[in-house]
């Protein structure tokens, strides 16, 4: 064990031609297993993730489950923040809450660094396992991106509008600047100490960066994202970027010196492709279309599948992360279900 036997991800990634559509959901490892819950009942997120042979069998969970064809490392996107002097705590039906957030040009002086080895070495001691004893498919590794990590540690919590986080950047550019800087900083270590570790490709997710017009992305992210991407390139794997309602800023996305671009249902590929998108896809299924009956399931998937196999490079994924009421026999059938079809259509 330990040795990649099935690859097809990573050749999609790569924008090259494969057999059939790879698979895998973000999410897959925790949210709606009943091993994973049964877990939880005993242990929180960080508990889990701060030891290794624990947090190894919650993220090959869904490889064995599912059949699916990549790995995501049971992780959270907060994971480095303590590392910088960020109070985090992970609050059940609320999440991620900071009781010292970021507010001034001081409070973001104050913020450290991140020392991969020694402040998330139980993450790096995970991936090694995984990838040198467990799994024969890639593992992804992860990071969360520098606007979302901010807007967490400038709301405190989670926001539904951001309007501290955005009115901090546009009122403090300079600060705003340095925070981007300094979460670029930790961000590229971060990754880069998981890919030495063994982890096959990274995927940043800016779940929240829709909340900014395309002319702001481009203003005060863009330039910091460029820096990350550049800096990851060296490291030969495959380079994934993901939002949420973040549509607007695909072309963008499409810019920047990575490998892949996760697209959510409200863009579909079909007509990010026509608008531009030139690199390797991933998405793009609802995740609310799997507590559907299976007839709409299959037509959904169906239509999905037929637009991304037009060109090479596609990734079957949801648009956003499978939750709690996600039945896991569904996520099988469905992962049989892309493998089977997408096949067969790609024979044609």
């Amino acid at each position: 064990m330990g040795k990649i036997t099935n690859d097809t991800f990573l050749r999609a990634a790569k924008g090259e031609k494969t057999d059939h559509v790879p698979v895998w959901y973000m999410r897959q490892a925790g949210r709606s297993q009943p091993e994973y819950r049964k877990l939880k009942e005993k242990y929180s997120l960080f508990e889990i993730t701060h030891q290794p042979e624990l947090c190894a069998y919650v993220t090959r969970l869904p490889v064995e489950n599912y059949n699916v064809d990549a790995a995501i490392l049971y992780k959270d996107i907060m994971t480095p923040l303590p590392a910088l002097g960020v109070n985090v705590e992970i609050v059940g039906g609320v999440g991620p809450v900071i009781d010292n957030p970021v507010r001034t040009v001081s409070d973001v002086d104050k913020l450290g660094e991140l020392h991969p080895e020694k402040d998330i070495d139980y993450v790096l001691e995970t991936i090694k396992i995984l990838t040198e004893e467990q799994l024969t498919v890639p593992l992804i590794g992860f990071g969360g991106a520098p606007f979302t990590l901010a807007s967490y540690m400038v709301e405190g919590g989670p926001s539904k509008n951001y309007h501290k986080t955005k009115a901090f950047m546009y009122s403090e550019p300079k600060a705003w600047a340095l925070l981007m800087d300094k979460l670029a900083d930790m961000t590229v270590a971060y990754l880069k100490a998981q890919i030495n570790a063994g982890a096959s490709a990274v995927q940043l997710f800016d779940s929240w960066v829709g909340a900014l017009s395309r002319a702001d992305y481009c203003a005060y992210i863009k330039p910091v994202m460029e820096k990350i991407f550049t800096e990851l390139k060296n490291e030969n794997v495959p380079l994934i970027m993901h939002g949420v309602g973040a549509s607007h800023l695909a072309l963008e996305w499409n810019d920047l010196p990575l490998d892949v671009v996760g697209l959510d249902w409200r863009l579909p590929i079909a007509d990010a492709r026509k608008m531009g998108i030139t690199k390797a896809v991933q998405g793009n299924l609802d995740p609310a279309v799997l507590i559907s009956s299976w007839d709409v399931i299959e037509r959904k998937a169906k239509e999905i599948i037929d637009e991304g196999i037009q060109k090479p490079g596609y990734i079957f994924n949801l648009g956003h992360g499978v939750f709690p009421d996600v039945n896991p026999d569904t996520l099988k059938k469905l992962t049989a279900f892309v493998h089977e079809y997408s096949a067969e259509k790609l024979k044609q």
